[in-house]
């Protein structure tokens, strides 16, 4: 079993069904951002089942459904402009800020960015 440094897999479970396929190497890369960033993380959103009411809806499922996805919260703009300076300089290839967390994923698709 993999030892984390500033998380749990438990904090990656669907928040509707309970399932958790997170990935650990994701988790890893998390622990490395989360060490570059300098403050705690929040995970608001990790896997989610294709069952989850927001996969549900969709045509195909998410970034979430493939345990390489994450949401995290963020107080204000300068924890939001680290956490972006950051996983950009990581090299994740999805990454979605918003008021209050940014998306970060490993999509195989290629790199994106987007704004909520």
């Amino acid at each position: 079993m993999t030892v984390f440094v500033y998380f749990t897999r438990d904090e990656f479970a669907c928040k509707e069904t309970g399932e958790n396929e997170i990935k650990d190497e994701f988790i890893s890369r998390l622990d490395e951002l989360r060490e570059r960033c300098g403050f705690p993380f929040r995970i608001t959103s990790g896997y989610r089942s294709p069952r989850h009411s927001i996969e549900a809806v969709k045509s195909r499922p998410g970034q979430h459904t493939t345990g390489r996805a994450a949401d995290i919260a963020v107080n204000g703009g300068e924890q939001r402009y680290i956490l972006l300076r950051e996983a950009f300089d990581m090299g994740f290839p999805g990454i979605g800020p918003a008021k209050d967390f940014v998306h970060v994923d490993e999509r195989l698709s290629g790199a994106t960015s987007w704004v909520y």
